[in-house]
């Protein structure tokens, strides 16, 4: 039985066997990974391995669905989930499992993935990573390669996130400079939802992934709430890291799954109903106390620091 089932979710995902493939490399523990592959399958194909798994959906059941399908599967003490374009330090699986509580949702210190670049078929110009473009900027010629470079940038790092009012994710750069943020395995109030681990018997406890939110958005609002208001902790770990790739241009580089603005407003809705109300039944504490633990909070305290 291993001692880590890494859930990687996705739809459409070209860069699926890319980022197993990367896991794979960097994993030193007793690890194993779950594919979930929801609605299609990939393209380049996953290479067969004995520590790899494989779920597919022949209908696609959303992402939240497909992450609770990979936990079940999972017989491992933890699990973690990861998305399908991401990067991963040397040794994550150990670095993360040796800093962990029974009670504790872990996050790796979060990059972003450089994961290639288009270069020009003819004068060899590059362009950073972006939907495929109709011609080279340098000399108009019409064909381009992607390169793979699929490293972290290392000047984009997040170890800080929080929510506002609207229940939005935000990025909480200015906490670093706070004192409770010193130190290497810190608490962090939200996270972007892209890469976490916990006890396999915890996310269970914790009702896993709410399908009640829909397909897709709200995982770290989630996932902090579930993690804090039930008496545990959400912690970052700064001593390994991931790289996640963000694509927010549109095109053929936009999100895999078929998202709508209605889709995420939903989402939001029931999450604000949920925590704020604080209507989730296993909750030990008012939504107001998380607000509180890390006050001042921008957006819900009038001492706001930005």
């Amino acid at each position: 039985m291993p001692d880590l089932s890494i859930i990687i979710p996705g739809r459409n995902e070209m860069f699926m066997a890319k980022t197993i493939e990367n896991a794979l490399a960097n994993i030193r523990g007793d690890t194993e990974i779950i594919s979930v592959c929801d609605g299609y399958w990939p393209n380049p194909v996953i290479q067969d391995n004995p520590k790899v798994n494989i779920i597919h959906h022949s209908q696609p059941v959303g992402q939240r669905a497909a992450v609770n399908n990979g936990v079940r599967l999972s017989r491992s003490k933890y699990v973690m989930k990861a998305d399908a374009h991401c990067a991963f330090d040397e040794g994550f699986d150990v670095k993360l499992l040796e800093e962990i509580d029974e009670d504790w949702t872990v996050i790796p210190r979060m990059y972003n993935l450089h994961a290639f670049d288009w270069v020009c078929g003819k004068c060899g110009h590059r362009k950073y990573q972006s939907p495929t473009p109709e011609k080279c900027e340098k000399c108009g010629h019409s064909r381009a390669e992607r390169d793979i470079m699929w490293k972290p940038r290392r000047k984009t790092r997040t170890d800080f996130a929080r929510f506002d009012k609207t229940m939005h994710f935000q990025y909480w750069r200015a906490y670093e400079k706070r004192p409770e943020a010193a130190g290497e395995i810190t608490d962090v109030m939200c996270c972007v939802g892209a890469c976490w681990m916990m006890s396999r018997n915890r996310y269970w406890e914790l009702d896993g992934m709410d399908e009640a939110h829909g397909s897709w958005g709200q995982m770290g609002v989630e996932l902090a709430c579930k993690s804090w208001l039930s008496g545990g902790r959400q912690v970052v770990n700064k001593k390994t890291w991931f790289a996640h790739l963000f694509r927010t241009q549109g095109g053929d580089f936009g999100f895999p799954y078929e998202i709508r603005g209605r889709d995420v407003e939903v989402a939001r809705n029931y999450s604000r109903d949920l925590w704020i109300k604080d209507k989730w039944p296993k909750a030990k504490y008012k939504f107001l106390w998380l607000i509180d633990k890390f006050s001042p909070v921008p957006d819900w305290h009038s001492q706001e620091t930005v």
